[in-house]
């Protein structure tokens, strides 16, 4: 069955770099699109970034553009986001999430359980 394991969260200061990671397996990781979305119980759930199945073409929230990175290994089934220049609005749950085809951004169909980023002075 399809699972998806983020991992990378945890307590950080404002500024500075954390890497998330997420790790698929139960499908053909490379034939579909991944996402990363996240979810601040104050504000709901927001999609973050997307990244095509080969990398091609990759699209950020305005929220997060220019600060985070996507990027995808497709022969460790890992799917990334880098989050550099942290600030306190990026505290939330951090979801890795699997796109219906190799481009879709917003139809996700399986999601991990998420790894909760921090970020306070």
């Amino acid at each position: 069955q399809v699972q998806l394991v983020e991992s990378g969260g945890g307590l950080a200061q404002p500024g500075g770099s954390l890497r998330l990671s997420c790790a698929a397996s139960g499908f053909t990781f490379s034939n579909y699109a991944m996402n990363w979305a996240r979810q601040d119980p104050g504000k709901g759930l927001e999609w973050v970034s997307g990244i095509y199945r080969d990398g091609s073409k990759i699209a950020y929230a305005s929220s997060v553009e220019g600060r985070f990175t996507v990027s995808r290994d497709n022969a460790k089934n890992t799917v990334y986001l880098q989050m550099n220049s942290r600030r306190p609005e990026d505290t939330a749950l951090y979801y890795c999430a699997k796109g219906l085809n190799y481009r879709a951004h917003y139809e996700l169909d399986y999601w991990g359980k998420g790894t909760l980023v921090t970020i306070s002075s």
